[in-house]
């Protein structure tokens, strides 16, 4: 089945009455992206900030009528619009999204590889996992930097943390690394059972790796006991879990941060500065990875 596409230019003020109008006009999807390359990031709680340049695209049966559906839309709404109308190609996406999921090299022994596929080098140390609900695949910065520093760090027999565990990838990377023991966290219910799916796809005993929703677990074996903590979130959190992030690292222990941009380093740098000596230890496509041990 074909479809139309109704793709529309506007500002951010008339983006809530003109999505009302497609729907009402019969779309049957409406999707808002920015039109501008301009990043949108930790929004205050309560709002929900917009791209200066926005684009609206609207999914409509293939056989809709598009004069009638600009009829319908307020023309005081279209003024000033780029607008453009597309067939859009049904596709098998399923199949269209794993031809581009391919096995991928992190460090000189860590492989992540789909379950479909098999792992280019057997002998590496080889995760398998594949795309799915919590966030985790080695596809984006921020991940593909925290891979690298875990494999450079190579934690064998260490206990290690991984708060904002989403997948569980940075948890279960740093078992098959050799780490004796793990704790996984997150506050998404969903991040915590593909954390568990993806230890038991890659042979991770249950006594291996806690998971947990925040104080959801006994911080007492896990006081001052990670040679590993990993944090993989946004700059806002890692600073205000500082003390949660530092009662789990040992004493010399090491301290890994991501999910911040290279320009928020110095303040995240600054703020652990009394107790951990952190630094830029690697950066890719304007995303940064802190790196320190314990003082």
């Amino acid at each position: 089945m074909s479809w139309l596409q109704l793709r529309l230019d506007t500002a951010p003020a008339q983006v809530e009455a003109l999505e009302d109008a497609l729907l009402a006009s019969g779309a049957v999807a409406v999707t808002l992206e920015d039109n501008a390359d301009q990043p949108v990031l930790e929004p205050a709680v309560g709002q929900t900030p917009l791209w200066h340049e926005t684009r609206l695209t609207a999914l409509y049966p293939a056989d809709t009528d598009m004069d009638a559906v600009f009829a319908s839309l307020p023309d005081s709404l279209l003024a000033g619009c780029n607008q453009r109308v597309e067939i859009l190609e049904d596709k098998d996406w399923e199949r269209e999204w794993i031809q581009h999921y391919q096995p991928m090299q992190f460090g000189d022994r860590l492989w992540i590889c789909p379950s479909w596929l098999e792992p280019p080098e057997p002998e590496a140390v080889n995760l398998m996992l594949d795309p799915g609900l919590a966030f985790g695949t080695g596809t984006h910065p921020t991940t593909a930097l925290c891979l690298e520093t875990v494999d450079r760090l190579s934690p064998k027999s260490w206990r290690v943390a991984d708060y904002g565990c989403g997948s569980g990838i940075l948890a279960v990377a740093a078992l098959k690394l050799g780490a004796r023991q793990a704790l996984g966290v997150d506050n998404d219910p969903q991040a915590l059972i593909a954390t568990r799916d993806n230890a038991q796809r890659n042979g991770v005993a249950d006594q291996a790796l806690q998971v947990a929703l925040p104080g959801a677990y006994d911080p007492a074996p896990w006081h001052h006991a990670c040679e590993l903590v990993l944090a993989n979130i946004l700059a806002g959190p890692l600073i205000s879990l500082s003390d949660t992030l530092l009662d789990l690292l040992a004493p010399e222990g090491t301290l890994v941060l991501s999910g911040l941009l290279v320009s928020q380093s110095e303040e995240v740098i600054a703020h652990y500065a009394p107790w951990v000596r952190l630094s830029l230890a690697s950066e890719h496509e304007g995303w940064a990875c802190l790196v320190g041990r314990k003082n």
